[in-house]
């Protein structure tokens, strides 16, 4: 079966539903690292990924964020050179109402008999102005830096802005 658009979980539309102890079968999250690059080493720039709007962003979205903003800052920086955090978790569980389709389906299917559906993934509720990424860095991989949030943010369904914190001794 063909699997749903990711417009259809992107807008916030029902009640929160995060309480795994009550439900069976949540797939996990497929989000492997949080925290990634140097993990000790103090960086002075600090460039952070802020969404616009309040949406809802899938583990898949997440996790294809974090590889494009990964490969991109290890290729430039090196393993050592950066450090990137992921500032959100997808507690929500995701359910959908499976419709039969194709020849026949509609003497198999119940319709919306039922219809509170199946637990297929998770997702991160994020508000209107939060912080989703920030990457810190040195001065000379700046710029690499901001490359890598504006890649990793086209794997987002938010619009999405760009913020630099510097330290004390960069500020001109």
């Amino acid at each position: 079966m063909v699997r749903k658009p990711a417009s259809m979980y992107r807008n916030v539309r029902q009640r929160s539903f995060t309480r795994r102890k009550y439900m069976g079968g949540v797939p996990g999250s497929q989000v492997i690292h949080y925290d990634m690059g140097n993990r000790s080493a103090e960086f002075p720039v600090k460039v952070t990924l802020i969404a616009n709007e309040r949406c809802q962003l899938t583990h898949k979205s997440l996790e294809a964020a974090r590889i494009t903003a990964n490969r991109a800052m290890t290729n430039a920086a090196g393993r050592t050179g950066f450090h990137i955090k992921l500032r959100v978790y997808p507690h929500e569980v995701l359910r959908e109402n499976k419709q039969a389709t194709g020849a026949g389906a509609d003497r198999v299917s119940s319709g919306m008999r039922g219809a509170y559906g199946k637990n297929v993934g998770t997702a991160a509720r994020v508000s209107a102005g939060q912080k989703i990424f920030t990457i810190s860095v040195n001065k000379e991989h700046f710029a690499v830096a901001k490359d890598a949030l504006r890649k990793a943010g086209h794997k987002l369904p938010t619009p999405i802005r760009i913020v630099v914190d510097q330290g004390q001794e960069l500020v001109q």
